[in-house]
């Protein structure tokens, strides 16, 4: 039996891995990061459960090294905009930021793999065991796009990939041609509800993967928590990319979507 770290942030999405990884023969050592991860579902499946703050980088490695992985998956909404809110860094993770020239996701994330690496610690791609999470390409609700929706679905997929290109963020809100909100570091949900504000309904949501993304951090996900916020913001459309874009609980999601009439398309840039 492989033991294998998971460093978890927010969301089901390290949940669902725990239970693919043990179903597959694994055990899963936890750690998570953040004070809204899910514990108690996590203690339900992982063989220990470790709650520990994601500016810890010291303590997070060394407790990697006593309980002897060597693999890590990171999964999980652990966001940048903590490192503006207090949250205690240790002397690890202040040098680490010290000397990054730019401290934008992508940089950030390189480094802390860089560190793990360092520490014999392999980081391995997220999608592992949990593939079937990943949408192949077409429609995927009852409800067909209009041509003025596809037309924003298309428009919208083209910015997303621009702004992940410049690693500003992953997701665009758009409504007839036009960028109603870009994400930043506020995250996806804020800027659905920001753009839905601004567009006034009829929105049109994308959430793309980077054209560089490294499959070992950060891929796309969407899941309950995003459609409550398209439901809210009365959304006509969500476009992801195809097979480069996680979906948690996708039965419920498709089923809720097609109830609340948001339809929901999987493109990609082929």
């Amino acid at each position: 039996m492989a033991r294998i770290g998971l460093l978890a942030g927010n969301g089901n999405l390290p949940v669902k891995f725990a239970y693919a990884a043990v179903a597959a023969g694994n055990e899963v050592i936890a750690i998570t990061l953040t004070p809204e991860a899910e514990v108690d579902e996590l203690k339900n499946v992982a063989t220990k459960v470790y709650q520990i703050s994601a500016g810890q980088l010291d303590k997070i490695i060394n407790i990697l090294k006593e309980e002897g992985i060597s693999e890590v998956i990171m999964l999980g909404k652990v966001t940048k905009e903590l490192l503006y809110q207090g949250i205690e860094l240790d002397q690890r993770f202040m040098l680490l930021l010290s000397n990054l020239k730019e401290k934008n996701d992508d940089s950030i994330m390189l480094a802390i793999v860089k560190e793990l690496e360092s520490a014999g610690i392999k980081i391995s791609d997220q999608t592992k065991y949990i593939t079937e999470l990943l949408p192949n390409k077409g429609l995927l609700t009852a409800l067909k796009p209009d041509a003025t929706t596809l037309a924003d679905m298309e428009y919208g997929f083209k910015m997303a990939k621009e702004i992940g290109r410049l690693d500003i963020g992953q997701t665009v809100v758009v409504k007839d041609n036009a960028i109603m909100a870009v994400e930043a570091i506020e995250g996806t949900d804020q800027a659905i509800l920001r753009g839905g504000k601004l567009g006034r309904g009829e929105v049109v949501v994308a959430k793309v993967s980077k054209p560089q993304q490294d499959f070992r951090f950060d891929i796309p996900a969407v899941g309950l928590d995003t459609l409550e916020k398209l439901i809210e913001v009365k959304a006509k459309g969500l476009v992801i990319e195809a097979k480069k874009t996680f979906i948690v609980d996708q039965e419920e999601f498709i089923k809720r979507a097609n109830q609340a009439g948001i339809t929901i398309m999987a493109m990609s840039k082929e």
